[in-house]
């Protein structure tokens, strides 16, 4: 067998060298050298980095079962995963053994090292002051905490005159004055609603039901029922009849033929007949009654001396004949002295009277459901049921009312929702459609097309 000759290369360039040297065993022992560096030599290991004992089988341990809490927690105390590229892991030693670690040298005065370890006079009599400093400090603040009095009711209404004594005295000093002076001198006031001091509603957040309408009510319970619903259909009725007589049945009635024959009527007039002004002229076409002015003219009748002479003289005759009158009545009214002291004292009566009703009007107002909004709170609708309706027992009640509603006519009667009603279903917004310019075809109109 003829023998191989040997090809040769030329190693003159660097890359040339390294592609036709053989040299994996070297690199092969340079990684495993760097291996040992960054780990660390299998010899120079304990058995307790190397091995592992199992006890799973001699002693079977139980998994613990940890809370998210726990799992918070115990998350919390590992390094976080973004940081762990930058965790040395190596255990390759510094090359450079005596190495000079230079640290950075802090710019200006170090303060806290100053207050720790004082070394010059200066910085221990400048720890001094400052001591003093906080001393005085939370004395001012010590002062300034006043502890919480609530022996005091704090909703009781009272003069703001009585806080300062230079404002004691209410001879010159007025209510508005003291409230300026109170609120320039940082010690104002907040002056509350009046419904903060008293419930704006006598209603109950839970009203029981009537007992008739239980489903097996008492006799009596259901006529008190039944009668208390007639009471209010009857005021109802009465008030649809008062607005009846006094809307409907004050106008006339006519029947069908007699109103189509005056609507005819009306809207006939002044067509096909001849009007007034037409009648009065004649066939020439000549007016034949006489001019007259709208405005007729004024007539300038002056009066004669003796006629004012007259007046003059009837004038104070009636003026001496008043007071004649006047003098009269008050020389009869001495006489009416008791009469006219009784009249005074029975008007002052109907005053005071009228003032009482008109505060309990007031007072009753105040507990009464308020108009929060456009519409008025009506009170519901009493559930009621016939005597043959009565069910007996739970199982055959037919269901009357909703708890939802019941909770929301509630919260409407103490004043904490307006009033409101169901509008229904709104009709949907018209849309305008019409053919873009870049559909139309050309020469048809959009008329056409619509159709």
């Amino acid at each position: 067998m003829a023998s191989t000759k040997k090809k040769r290369v030329s190693k003159k360039t660097k890359s040339s060298w390294r592609k036709h040297t053989d040299i994996k065993d070297v690199e092969d022992f340079l990684e495993e050298q760097r291996t040992e560096e960054r780990i660390g030599k299998f010899s120079e290991k304990k058995d307790e980095d190397l091995f592992q004992i199992d006890v799973s089988s001699t002693a079977p341990k139980k998994r613990q079962i940890l809370s998210e809490k726990q799992k918070r927690k115990a998350n919390a105390l590992k390094p976080l995963r973004s940081l762990a590229a930058l965790e040395n892991t190596s255990k390759v030693q510094d090359p450079i053994a005596k190495r000079n670690h230079v640290k950075p040298k802090k710019n200006g005065r170090n303060i806290e090292q100053e207050i720790l370890n004082p070394k010059t006079q200066k910085q221990i009599q400048a720890n001094k002051d400052r001591s003093k400093f906080y001393e005085k400090l939370e004395k001012k603040l010590s002062k300034k905490k006043v502890a919480r009095e609530f022996s005091r009711d704090i909703w009781k209404e009272e003069d703001v005159r009585e806080r300062e004594p230079a404002l004691k005295d209410d001879t010159w000093v007025s209510k508005d004055l003291a409230l300026y002076t109170l609120k320039n001198i940082g010690k104002g006031t907040i002056k509350v609603h009046d419904s903060v001091r008293h419930k704006t509603t006598k209603a109950k957040k839970f009203e029981p039901p009537h007992p008739g309408m239980s489903y097996n009510p008492s006799l009596q319970d259901h006529q008190d029922l039944i009668n208390n619903v007639i009471s209010k259909e009857e005021e109802i009725i009465k008030v649809e009849k008062h607005l009846k007589r006094v809307t409907t049945d004050m106008f006339s009635k006519v029947t069908p033929e007699q109103r189509d024959q005056l609507r005819i009527k009306e809207m006939s007039s002044g067509l096909g007949e001849e009007s007034d002004e037409e009648k009065d002229k004649n066939e020439d076409g000549v007016d034949e009654k006489p001019y007259q002015p709208i405005n007729s003219p004024v007539e300038n009748k002056k009066k004669s001396k003796q006629a004012r002479r007259k007046q003059k003289k009837q004038k104070v005759l009636t003026n001496e004949l008043r007071k004649k009158k006047e003098l009269k009545k008050q020389a009869a009214d001495i006489h009416r002295i008791k009469k006219l002291k009784l009249e005074v004292e029975e008007e002052a009566e109907q005053l005071n009277e009228l003032k009482k009703h008109r505060k309990l009007v007031a007072k009753k107002k105040k507990s009464e459901t308020k108009r929060l909004g456009r519409l008025k709170f009506k009170e519901p609708e009493v559930d009621v049921q016939m005597p043959e309706e009565i069910a007996g027992s739970l199982k055959n009640v037919k269901v009357e009312s909703s708890l939802l509603v019941d909770r929301f006519k509630n919260f409407q009667k103490r004043n904490i929702l307006p009033v409101s009603v169901d509008v229904g279903k709104r009709k949907p917004r018209k849309i305008k459609r019409f053919a873009r310019s870049t559909h139309k075809e050309p020469g048809v109109s959009l008329f056409k097309q619509k159709k």
